[in-house]
């Protein structure tokens, strides 16, 4: 509320309108004042009315990648670090790049598939993990009592063993790991005990072969939420350890 001292009408700014100001009294009558310094009567001071600035665009929002982190624009992957991010085979490497490969170039951090986990030991002694040196391993139907965990149970032996990580999820083949409804069924089908999973998957779903389904599977998933959760737990830990501060100043 200001006042016209001259002419003693008072009323709220309504807007600014070309070279002056638009006031409304109490009885709703409106006025237009020009703009001028020193102008007008603020509770029986004197005060300039000022145009408004413009109000600022608001931020763009930060993009997000498949992952759910910040998209860093303009990236130039680093230079790949020692440590490495090893997982069974082409179609978890395939998977894990979709959903986090652009976390993966901001970090330098390679992916490698191991083939299965039957030489997982012999791959750890040949790599020779240590300071600045680390594996994270990515392991299919990590449950207790399954072949895997026995053959994981093993390494905790072997030199080096503090600089490794091994974890997982429960699945028996990283399909399963890729919610259904993002592939178009209701739920993955019950494969009887013996037959290799994909292949009964194939043969129930109507899909010709392992190689037309896996294409299926992987142009199903978009970003993060077309995974189930075991697997970005197990995915998120192991990227968090080989990145960890304290393993890159060892190195």
């Amino acid at each position: 509320m200001v006042e016209d001292p001259v002419s003693g009408f008072c009323g709220a700014v309504v807007r600014v309108d070309g070279g002056g100001v638009v006031l409304e009294d109490r009885h709703g009558r409106r006025r237009v004042f020009p703009l001028r310094a020193a102008g007008f009567l603020h509770e029986g001071r004197p005060v300039t009315l000022v145009r408004p600035r413009p109000a600022a665009a608001p931020a763009p929002a930060a993009s997000r990648s498949a992952s759910g982190s910040t998209r860093v624009d303009g990236l130039r992957a680093r230079v790949a670090r020692a440590s490495r991010l090893w997982v069974e085979g082409t179609h978890d490497a395939e998977l894990v790049e979709r959903v986090w490969g652009h976390d993966l170039r901001v970090e330098g951090v390679v992916v490698e598939p191991l083939g299965g986990v039957d030489h997982l030991a012999d791959r750890l002694v040949e790599f020779a993990p240590g300071p600045g040196r680390r594996v994270g391993v990515l392991v299919d139907h990590l449950v207790e009592g399954s072949k895997e965990s026995r053959l994981v149970a093993e390494i905790s032996s072997l030199p080096g063993s503090d600089h490794v990580l091994v974890t997982g999820h429960p699945y028996v083949d990283v399909w399963q790991a890729v919610r259904p409804t993002s592939v178009g069924v209701t739920a993955w089908p019950e494969v009887p005990r013996g037959r290799e999973w994909k292949e009964g998957v194939c043969a129930a779903l109507g899909w010709s072969d392992a190689a037309s389904g896996w294409r299926r599977v992987l142009t199903g998933v978009d970003s993060f939420r077309d995974l189930e959760t075991p697997l970005i737990n197990a995915v998120e830990r192991l990227i968090d350890f080989v990145t960890e501060p304290d393993a890159e100043r060892a190195g």
